[in-house]
């Protein structure tokens, strides 16, 4: 059995008792020696300060590669490349390069009077101001402003030829859906490394809501299958067993690295991981 590389996404605390969660879940997950794990940026840029501190924190305590996500929203070129040059100061040269999401109740993305206008120009700064390896985002399932299918693979091109080294996905409920997207993005001629998001299914009525605002498609099987697997007192059963079985799909497909989004809350992806085969390698040292 192949077994795959991983990484993992984490949130940045908001308060106290988050950052002890954050910290309980790096412990978790560290042992597995994930390639890297990023931290995220909020809506608008909410938590700008908190991932940077965050960041700076795991870097310096964990031992773990560290990838710091970095959006267009609210801040002008010249901020945005404050922050690259002080991550890269402290030893921190992983970006996520994102256009961002909009701030809460905003009709859409608008760029800053001296910001940049979308990921491709943040990307290609980046890559002209340091050694950066800078990763970036990829939907499987149509982006909610994309006009098709075709128009995400376009944008993904677009990003990869200004100078991106690897695309993470947003996550999907079926291994069809990337699979499908890999084949267009071969055809259009990316060649980077592909990775897909893997979003493990703590909570589903949670998970469902995030995903209607995603934009990704829940088929219908889904529903079902978590309507039954509630009255029966199984869905944690049902989430390992759904995220196993896709990941294994992929793997066997010739995927080689799998992406987690672990919503700071660690079981489930630690269960998915052994499963297929990603066991305990290291121990989290100089636990602050």
């Amino acid at each position: 059995m192949t077994v795959p590389a991983v990484s993992f996404e984490f949130f940045p605390p908001r308060d106290l008792e988050a950052s002890f969660r954050l910290w309980d879940t790096v412990q978790v997950l560290a042992p597995l020696a994930p390639r890297f794990v990023s931290v995220t940026y909020g809506a608008g840029g909410t938590t700008r300060e908190l991932t940077r501190d965050a960041v700076s924190t795991l870097h310096k305590s964990s031992g773990l590669q560290v990838a710091a996500h970095l959006t267009c929203v609210n801040a002008s070129r010249e901020e945005t490349l404050g922050i690259a040059a002080d991550f890269a100061k402290a030893g921190v040269r992983d970006i996520v390069a994102l256009r961002g999401d909009p701030p809460k109740g905003a009709a859409g993305f608008e760029a800053h009077p001296q910001g940049f206008r979308d990921s491709c120009e943040l990307i290609a700064a980046l890559k002209e101001a340091g050694d950066f390896t800078i990763r970036v985002g990829a939907y499987p399932d149509k982006h909610p402003e994309a006009a098709d299918d075709q128009a995400d693979v376009d944008w993904l091109k677009r990003k990869i030829d200004a100078g991106a080294d690897e695309a993470l996905t947003q996550f999907f409920f079926e291994a069809e859906t990337f699979l499908r997207f890999r084949d267009r993005c071969v055809k259009a001629g990316i060649e980077a490394p592909i990775t897909p998001g893997i979003l493990p299914i703590e909570n589903w009525k949670g998970i469902r809501k995030f995903a209607l605002g995603c934009g990704t498609p829940i088929p219908a099987w889904l529903d079902e299958a978590f309507d039954k697997a509630a009255r029966d007192g199984r869905e944690d059963l049902l989430a390992t067993a759904l995220c196993t079985e896709m990941c294994d799909t992929l793997v066997s497909e010739g995927v080689d690295s799998l992406h987690f989004y672990t919503l700071n809350r660690p079981e489930l992806t630690r269960d998915v991981c052994f499963a297929l085969g990603v066991t305990p390698k290291v121990r989290l040292e100089n636990v602050a």
